[in-house]
């Protein structure tokens, strides 16, 4: 088993949330509450509201919870990927196919949502708490005064199940996305190597991350809005969603089909610099923890 993936992913994931929450925050709102109408307009009406902590809402327990399913991600596709070999070569360490690659990132998306999903859903229900503790009495309260007051309220209001509402919408997001992302890093990859060469330099890690990124979350963002609003649905009024088909025919029968991609400009946004700091994290501390001195191609396939 490959530890070092483990290790590596988790620390990558946490930096790569450092750097992209304030858009996520964003994308969560646009997709959720109708009052905001684009990026710039929710951006700076959060601003004007909330301050700067307004971006940040709920970042402590996704950063904790996003470190575990990014090592889970990791360490899951690398050890896919040598199963896959050994299934086929007889011995690990044999070539992987493209296939093999698009199987392994689909099943690291769908292993860590048991992990993710509770840190997911208070993520949201806390992005979207628009109510400001700083403001004035007159004014209305938030609901959650925290993650950790966030998640005891969904356990005592809606029970163990309710830390996994949207679960499936994030699971069928996660892993077309996910096997679409690593499969997008290593063809990139494998086409900016030089010849002799193990893998590409720095700055082809960078630039297939973020475009593995932004791949990934080109095909999952219509999922992702209706996991958003399956999230938040009950939070504060009655229940409107009777379960994924009723959420997806209710949304484009109110609001149209484009609804879905309202977010894909601020999801692709910030998908390039998080996933170009988690792969440039990632295939850092590989080459490390793996005491090589180049860059170590851990997430990329030998195709045959």
């Amino acid at each position: 088993m490959h530890i070092a993936d483990f290790v590596a992913g988790s620390i990558g994931g946490a930096c790569g949330v450092a750097v992209g929450y304030p858009f996520d925050t964003v994308k969560v709102r646009i997709q959720t509450q109708p009052q905001f109408t684009g990026l710039w307009q929710c951006a700076t009406t959060t601003f004007y509201k909330e301050g700067l902590h307004g971006f940040f809402k709920g970042m402590a327990l996704p950063v904790t919870t996003i470190s575990m399913t990014s090592s889970v991600v990791f360490g899951t596709y690398r050890n896919c990927l040598q199963c896959l070999s050994q299934v086929r070569s007889g011995a690990p360490g044999g070539p992987n196919t493209k296939l093999d690659v698009f199987l392994s990132g689909m099943t690291a998306g769908v292993a860590q949502i048991f992990v993710m999903s509770p840190g997911d859903i208070v993520k949201v229900r806390l992005q979207c708490q628009t109510e400001s503790s700083r403001g004035r009495p007159s004014m209305s309260m938030p609901k959650y005064r925290g993650p950790v007051n966030c998640l005891l309220q969904i356990l005592r209001e809606e029970g163990v199940l309710g830390l996994y509402r949207g679960a499936l919408p994030l699971m069928l997001r996660d892993g077309p996305s996910y096997a679409t992302y690593f499969l997008t890093y290593n063809t990139l990859c494998d086409w900016m190597t030089p010849v002799g060469k193990e893998g590409p330099g720095w700055s082809g890690v960078m630039l297939a991350g973020g475009l593995a990124g932004m791949a990934g979350w080109t095909l999952g963002t219509p999922m992702d809005v209706i996991k958003a609003r399956l999230q938040m649905d009950g939070a504060r009024e009655t229940r409107r969603y009777r379960g994924l088909a009723h959420c997806v025919s209710e949304t484009v029968r109110l609001e149209g089909a484009g609804v879905f991609f309202r977010s894909l400009g601020i999801n692709c946004l910030r998908a390039f610099p998080v996933n170009m700091v988690v792969f440039v994290t990632y295939e850092s501390l590989i080459g490390v923890l793996r005491a090589t001195p180049t860059i170590v191609k851990a997430e990329r396939a030998v195709f045959e």
